[in-house]
C-alpha cells in the first residue's frame, strides 16, 4: 500500500499536491492531517505550512491485473493482457500469446482456478462486489459452443429413447450454459444433481 507525506501552504494545497504526485482523484486516497497550517505572529513570524499523509486505496481491477501479470511471468509466459467488459458488465481479461494451453489447462481448469484467484484479490479491495472473467484465445466462447452442441445431441437422444441422460461432472459455469441453452426446449428439461465438485446436469424428457 503506497503512502506519501506532502506539504503545502494549506491542508488543501498539500492534498492537491499529493494527488498530483499519485496521479489519482480524491476518492482514491485516505487523508490524514499531520500538521495544520499556522499563520504565525502577525501572519508572518513563525508561520507554518500544512503536512498531510495520503494513503493510496488499491484499485481492485488494477490489483487483480498486477497479480495476473506476476503469475504469467512466474509461468514463463509472455502473454498480452487486454481488458474489456462483457454484456453483463463484468471485467474481462483476455490473454493472447504463445503456449496459452498452459493457462487454459484441461477443459479450462487452470483458467478457472486463475479466475477464482483474481476475483478473490479484486474483492479484497473492492467496496462493492466485482466479477472478473479470465479468457485465453477465446477459450470461453469455444467451450460454450462445444457444450451447446453437446446439449443438442444429448437432447435428441433423450427424445428418441425417452430416457434421461446424466452428464459428466461440470463446473457451475458450464452447467449454466447447458441449462440456459435448453431452457426453452419444448421436449426436454434440465436439472442438476449431486454435490460439488461432482455435481452433474441431467437432461430428461418433459
Amino acid at each position: 500500500m503506497k503512502v506519501i507525506t506532502v506539504f503545502g501552504k494549506t491542508v488543501e494545497d498539500a492534498i492537491q499536491s499529493g494527488l498530483e504526485q499519485l496521479g489519482v482523484g480524491r476518492d482514491r486516497v485516505v487523508v490524514e492531517v499531520l500538521e495544520q497550517s499556522s499563520r504565525g505572529l502577525f501572519g508572518l513570524i513563525g508561520s507554518r505550512g500544512a503536512k498531510v499523509q495520503l494513503t493510496l486505496i488499491p484499485d481492485p481491477i488494477e490489483e487483480a491485473r498486477n497479480m495476473l501479470a506476476d503469475v504469467l511471468a512466474a509461468m514463463g509466459l509472455a502473454a498480452e493482457i487486454a481488458q474489456t467488459s462483457d454484456k453483463d458488465g463484468n471485467v474481462v481479461f483476455k490473454l493472447s500469446g504463445g503456449d496459452m494451453g498452459m493457462v487454459i489447462g484441461r477443459r479450462g481448469q487452470t483458467l478457472d482456478a486463475l479466475q477464482y484467484l483474481l476475483n478473490v484479490v479484486a474483492n479484497r479491495h473492492a467496496k462493492e462486489h466485482v466479477r472478473i472473467v479470465l479468457d485465453a484465445e477465446d477459450f470461453r466462447e469455444r467451450r460454450k459452443q462445444t457444450l451447446e452442441r453437446l446439449a443438442d445431441r444429448l437432447a435428441a437422444r433423450v427424445i428418441k429413447y425417452h430416457r434421461e441422460i446424466l452428464l459428466e461432472p461440470m463446473t457451475p459455469q458450464e452447467r449454466r450454459i447447458i441449462h440456459a441453452h435448453l431452457s426453452d426446449h419444448p421436449k426436454v428439461k434440465t436439472f442438476s444433481k449431486g454435490d460439488e465438485p461432482n455435481r452433474r446436469v441431467v437432461i430428461a424428457p418433459r
